[in-house]
């Protein structure tokens, strides 16, 4: 595959998750045998300072713990470890929010993929059917039952992140308290049972800052494995005259602004570009 060079950070991966290789035992066990390994803990992998890049270990090296099959390019197959991170001079741990957006397309694609099976893996150990344990299968992409041999997979939480403007030069963000001084992003929002991402577009952003919109339309998504969202990404538009307010616990402040004063960037801080909304925001200002 090509990678896009605009996608968001997230969304950018070379590797091939080889659905054949992980359905079959015997070959999963022949492509660990040579395997490039990324050992995952708690959200975090070894990075090397020099790139920056992942540091990969042999199989032999790997640490015990669980193992997640993450597919193939035409160099290597590529398994993370769930288990303690070696120590390694001119390396160092971190996550997807310190080092997502500076990694290459394969080794970002690599380390959400782990990140994101270890998540889930970490909180599905007993079956929802019957409370037994659950053991990993098939390369990790799934967990079975050991009593009755149910198969459950993982959980992906569609979530809406929107920015809307009034069809010219404004775009309405808004910024929660916890966030830095002068932060400000897009809305977003859970899809709730029952609703389509168009539906939860519209419903979040009334419920946050009491605006309409409409001309509800899809920009992009982004894998956000914090612990478990997927980050649909839309455009949407109201009324010029349109006064949004911050109107529910989740936001501080919510207000329109300027192409010229995000350019400026007096005292107003965007949203990092790992993150889709970083995407969306800068897409819109590059426009004529």
């Amino acid at each position: 595959m090509t990678p896009d060079r605009r996608a968001p950070a997230l969304s950018r991966a070379t590797v091939d998750r080889d659905a054949a290789t992980r359905d079959d035992d015997a070959a999963l066990e022949v492509a660990w045998s040579a395997a490039r390994v990324l050992v995952v803990d708690d959200g975090r992998a070894l990075v090397d300072d020099n790139g920056p890049g992942l540091v990969l270990v042999d199989a032999a090296e790997a640490p015990e713990g669980d193992r997640f099959y993450l597919g193939r390019d035409d160099a290597s197959s590529y398994f993370a470890v769930a288990g303690r991170l070696p120590r390694m001079l001119g390396a160092r741990p971190q996550g997807l929010r310190e080092v997502g957006a500076l990694l290459g397309d394969r080794d970002a694609g690599l380390l959400v993929h782990a990140v994101g099976l270890a998540n889930w893996h970490a909180t599905h150990t007993r079956c929802p059917r019957c409370g037994a344990p659950t053991v990993p299968a098939k390369g990790g992409s799934i967990r079975r039952c050991e009593d009755d041999g149910s198969e459950h997979f993982p959980r992906t939480d569609p979530a809406v992140i929107m920015l809307v403007t009034d069809g010219g030069d404004r775009c309405v963000l808004g910024r929660q308290a916890i966030w830095p001084a002068g932060r400000y992003s897009t809305l977003a929002g859970f899809v709730e049972p029952g609703e389509s991402a168009e539906q939860a577009v519209v419903r979040e952003v009334a419920e946050e800052t009491g605006i309409s919109v409409r001309d509800v339309v899809y920009r992009g998504s982004q894998p956000w494995p914090f612990p478990a969202s997927l980050m649909l990404g839309y455009r949407a538009s109201c009324d010029a005259d349109a006064e949004p307010h911050a109107q529910d616990a989740e936001l501080e402040d919510a207000r329109w602004f300027t192409k010229d004063e995000l350019r400026a960037g007096k005292g107003t801080l965007l949203p990092t570009p790992v993150s889709i909304a970083w995407h969306l925001i800068t897409d819109w200002l590059d426009e004529d």
